[in-house]
């Protein structure tokens, strides 16, 4: 039933504040879903690689324990692109919500959405049919070749994809200067800050 996204293997979910990117600052509520091979190694929730020790969870009481909380919800990982979203996303929908999702694209692209957050990673790298569909474009920026790599990746996506480069949270302090430069240099990009961490908020 996993293979088939009518249980997904559910890491974790709350109502919080986006804390980064074009929707920064909304209430919206995040359904973290296990699993993940891309490998970053500044990943900062490295407990979701593993999907095994998170429980096979049914869709429709993750789709329930949604709608009580928000008319936004992100669904995040892990790669939640790992599984198939449309079974999840249908639900979602059919109950009015509006479905956002985080993902590296990775893997093909399956669900229904509202927002697409395409941030790409190095060591694998998006399918070619997500570029052109996502609405955001976040690039961690953790050192200065990341630059280069985030106009690589601005390249193949559409005009209308809001473009955004983010400090690596535990390099912020060294390459925020960086950033900051860069975008008053290339003001097609926006900075984005992990403002959930300064709130102190999940």
């Amino acid at each position: 039933m996993v293979d088939e996204g009518t249980m997904l293997p559910l890491m974790e979910e709350f109502y919080t504040i986006q804390g980064e990117g074009y929707h920064k600052g909304k209430a919206a509520y995040f359904i973290r879903v296990g699993g993940c091979d891309v490998g970053c190694h500044w990943c900062d929730v490295k407990e979701s690689w593993n999907p095994d020790i998170h429980p096979p969870t049914g869709i429709e009481s993750i789709a329930e324990n949604a709608a009580k909380y928000s008319e936004t919800i992100v669904i995040t990982g892990g790669e939640p692109l790992t599984w198939d979203m449309g079974p999840l996303t249908d639900l979602l929908k059919e109950k009015g919500l509006q479905t956002h999702i985080e993902t590296s694209g990775a893997y093909p692209l399956t669900g229904t959405w509202d927002w697409i957050c395409l941030s790409p990673k190095k060591l694998k790298l998006p399918t070619s049919e997500i570029y052109e569909k996502a609405d955001e474009l976040k690039v961690i920026v953790y050192n200065k070749d990341d630059l280069r790599f985030a106009e690589e990746q601005a390249k193949k996506v559409g005009e209308a994809c809001k473009l955004y480069l983010q400090p690596e949270w535990s390099k912020r302090d060294k390459v925020m200067p960086l950033i900051v430069d860069y975008v008053m240099e290339h003001p097609k990009w926006t900075v984005s800050l992990q403002t959930h961490k300064y709130l102190n908020i999940p």
